[in-house]
């Protein structure tokens, strides 16, 4: 009985994200956030071809009007062509549930406006993170309907060829259980892991209150733990498994030589290796391990000396990598000298000056050794490029911003710079956002839209949340709350982008536990990749317009698979948002 009221519970409260309405006069052409609006905060909804009239908030039975107003002016939306205008209702701030009916149209999905609207998301992306362990099984207790037996044991794991060392020759047997599953594949890879663990740690330290009492019902819940640690915990113990003990280098991946076919982890029983040490994954490891150990710290009496062990593996790799400056994970050229060819996902990057940035920026703050410091350039251009697996030189500089005050006089001399370069990147984002058709810092350009374009959108809304904690200036966090509102529901596609959630999420997500697990809904809580007009699968769209060009199919890898670097942003965003709107900051600015 125990087991199955904890699944009854956890599927309610995924069930809770969507909140369906009857279809008879749905009118799919008003694009709303599926799951909700804070009180004080702005509320648009977006809708498509309308003429110019009244809208009108209503219960969802449509029998009481609560608020009335006009539609805005007409707009145009470049990328996809449409007309648009806007419903805004920033001005109710009553709770309850409602939907927007516009005369002639029909009305829109339902949608709540109370506080913590969103806490319901922060948790379900969370807990994202826990359907994709890997090397265990996921009981019914925790995992509901989705539960499923252990898979990928990881505890005999090949030396491939292209790692063979003296210490270590071709075909030794390793052990490196644990971890997350990457994305709809079963191979775990350190270069993603690097950018998903430090969001993730990085929510930890700017929000620590929070993720004390963010619950996601893991088996670690009852721990003395934030479940957030935990769960970061279950890939950090993986990672340290990819360190040669012999020399400080770091394994690219963990991997089949090809991907698995659509079968259930249990069901996928190829060899696994553990690929070429490369210099991009050995810093992205010493990164996340000197942050990691600034974090564990507060936690020596749960965890002892794990933070030691965390900063002694951070240094070595670092010292690694120094030594090995340019190894570079180039596939196609491993592939003509060792065998078995690797054809899983390579996760190259021929430029490590990043990785070296972030790496020696986490080991000083952790450290406070200005020797770390001096051993980089941190402002190699004018450019503050957004986050990205391939790019996590800001994620440097957002750690200097955060721990600002803590730095030596070295690191202190470059605040200001640093201040002013996180303060423009959030300027450059959101210019003209407001002018646009969906009224998102999402979409300035068609260069929004790549492959993983939702985390675009996700990490937009975590720089926009660093300038709100550097200036204090509530339109920063207006302005991420856009994007959050654009994954949900308010965009040109009008699906919520993250599975379980609102009343158009993904039914068909390219990941192999959805698909081959029997179960009609997928794993819930996962965020898909959004538009992408490049369409590497091959897959017939229903649109290739820009903004457009996402299938919600399971052969659509390019738009419709999940994975770990762009679920962590999610959580950060709805974490932060969850957080920061209880302390007024998303309170509109008072009237004149």
């Amino acid at each position: 009985m125990v087991i199955n009221f904890k699944a009854a519970f956890w599927l309610s409260v995924f069930l809770a994200c969507a909140q369906p309405v009857s279809a008879q006069h749905l009118a799919e052409a008003i694009r709303v956030n599926q799951v909700g609006f804070y009180p004080a905060a702005p509320k648009v909804a977006v809708v498509v071809g309308a003429a110019a009239g009244k809208f009108y908030l209503t219960t969802p039975d449509l029998a009481t009007t609560v608020f009335t107003g006009e539609l805005g002016p007409q707009r145009y939306a470049e990328l996809s062509f449409q007309q648009t205008r806007t419903a805004d209702f920033s001005d109710f701030k009553a709770a309850g549930t409602f939907v927007l009916w516009i005369p002639g149209l029909g009305f829109s999905h339902q949608f709540q406006i109370r506080p913590g609207v969103h806490d319901a998301v922060a948790r379900a992306a969370l807990k994202g993170f826990y359907y994709q362990r890997a090397s265990t099984p996921l009981p019914l207790a925790y995992a509901g309907i989705w539960s499923r037996p252990l898979g990928h044991s990881d505890n005999q794991v090949l030396v491939h060829a292209s790692a063979a060392s003296a210490q270590r020759p071709v075909g030794t047997v390793i052990a490196a259980p644990r971890g997350w599953y990457d994305a709809g594949d079963y191979n775990k890879y350190v270069v993603n892991s690097g950018i998903t663990l430090g969001t993730l740690f990085s929510l930890y330290e700017d929000f620590p209150a929070y993720c004390a009492g963010l619950d996601t019902r893991i088996p670690e819940s009852s721990n003395a733990l934030p479940d957030l640690l935990d769960e970061a915990l279950w890939n950090l113990r993986w990672l340290k498994a990819m360190q040669d003990p012999s020399d400080g280098g770091v394994y690219h991946k963990l991997t089949n030589a090809s991907f698995d076919g659509m079968v259930m982890p249990a069901e996928a029983r190829a060899p696994r290796y553990v690929v070429q040490k490369s210099t991009a994954a050995a810093l992205d490891f010493a990164a996340v391990m000197a942050q990691a150990s600034r974090v564990l710290r507060k936690f020596d009496r749960q965890l002892p000396g794990l933070a030691d062990s965390c900063l002694r593996a951070s240094t070595s790799a670092w010292a690694w990598a120094r030594a090995h400056p340019a190894v570079y994970y180039e596939q196609d050229a491993l592939n003509k000298q060792f065998q078995p060819a690797i054809s899983t996902g390579a996760y190259g990057d021929g430029d490590v000056s990043d990785e070296f940035i972030w790496a020696a920026v986490e080991l000083y703050v952790t450290t406070k050794q200005d020797s770390y410091y001096r051993s980089v350039k941190l402002f190699q251009d004018a450019q503050t490029p957004l986050p990205s697996w391939g790019q996590v030189r800001t994620l440097a500089y957002y750690t200097l911003a955060r721990f600002g005050p803590e730095l030596t006089a070295l690191g202190r001399k470059d605040l200001p710079q640093l201040k002013s370069r996180l303060l423009a990147l959030a300027d450059n984002l959101a210019q003209g956002s407001a002018m646009r058709a969906y009224q998102t810092v999402m979409g300035k350009s068609a260069a929004d839209y790549n492959w993983g374009s939702n985390a675009n959108a996700a990490n937009q809304g975590v720089a926009l949340v660093q300038a709100y904690r550097l200036s204090g200036d509530r339109k920063y966090l207006q302005f991420a709350l856009t994007n959050l509102d654009y994954l949900l529901g308010r965009n040109a596609t009008g699906y919520c982008y993250v599975t379980g959630c609102g009343a158009q999420p993904p039914q068909h997500p390219h990941h192999r536990p959805s698909e081959a697990d029997g179960v009609r809904e997928p794993v819930p809580g996962l965020l898909v990749g959004g538009p992408n007009p490049g369409r590497q699968d091959g897959c017939h769209y229903p649109s290739t317009l820009v903004d457009m060009a996402y299938d919600d199919e399971v052969c659509s890898y390019a738009s419709n698979e999940i994975a770990i670097n762009w679920q962590a942003p999610l959580v950060y965003l709805a974490g932060a948002l969850e957080t920061l709107q209880t302390q007024g900051g998303l309170s509109p600015a008072p009237k004149k």
